[in-house]
């Protein structure tokens, strides 16, 4: 079972992301376990003090290293007795390696990972210094805290473990899985006001459907985000569809 312990001022707030959808029943299928810590239990004083004023003067507080080691130290220990040999300390910070597919195949593959969700300012640098394996962004904006970083990052990692989606395709055609953005998704009914449901999903032909799949997903990136293919590159059939594709949006216009 995997394993996530995670540091926050707020535990409360990840009851929204455990307690529902496919990540609540995924807990309940005990495909992962999730345990929150309070740093303000881990305080030096009775007021459960946990931020200070920044050396060197400046806005707001940041959080202080003793309360957040001693934390992230209690998480790590756990996990340890829960079998996990080496648990990996993540941090949630905008000035982490941007999340991205990659990344979130490379995290999902650890048995257990403890998350720090920092807030104010920032937190003391010593602490990332000396416990902290990896700093992790969701992207070029600013949060209030970690904590949204930290389920977003759980979202992605836990949809992908086995059983955790009713169908197991789901997380193979997602969007950004192969690269590409994903295609245009059609249901009932047929005749929407006025708009009809392309030709192709009808005709009951998997491989000309798998084929208008792909030209769309490929068509879409290269309009919403062509940095998308630039980094990812393409066979000698994609460039075909996506060249099709184009001429096609050109004689529509």
């Amino acid at each position: 079972m995997l394993q996530f312990d995670v540091i926050t001022l707020f535990p409360r707030m990840f009851d929204a992301l455990t307690e529902a959808g496919v990540i609540g029943r995924a807990r309940e299928r005990r495909l992962y376990e999730l345990v929150a810590w309070n740093p303000r239990d881990f305080a030096a004083n009775a007021y459960r003090t946990v931020d200070d004023r920044p050396y060197g003067g400046g806005p707001g507080m940041v959080m202080m290293a003793e309360p957040l080691e001693k934390a992230i130290t209690a998480a790590w220990q756990r996990q340890r007795s829960s079998g996990v040999t080496k648990p990996r300390v993540l941090h949630l910070t905008p000035q982490g390696t941007l999340l991205d597919e990659k990344v979130v195949t490379r995290l999902a593959a650890e048995p257990g990972l403890v998350m720090l969700a920092g807030r104010y300012e920032g937190v003391d640098e010593r602490v990332v210094s000396r416990v902290v394996d990896e700093e992790i962004s969701i992207g070029d904006y600013v949060l209030s805290g970690g904590e949204l970083a930290a389920m977003v990052l759980m979202d992605c990692i836990v949809r992908r473990l086995p059983g955790a989606l009713g169908d197991a395709e789901s997380a193979v055609q997602d969007s950004f899985v192969d690269g590409l953005l994903d295609h245009p998704h059609y249901t009932r009914p047929e005749l929407y006001e006025g708009m009809t449901v392309p030709a192709v999903l009808l005709s009951g032909n998997h491989a000309e459907i798998a084929r208008w799949r792909l030209q769309q997903a490929l068509g879409r990136t290269w309009r919403r985000r062509p940095d998308l293919l630039a980094k990812r590159g393409l066979s000698a059939v994609e460039r075909a569809l996506l060249e099709e594709f184009k001429k096609d949006v050109t004689s529509d216009a």
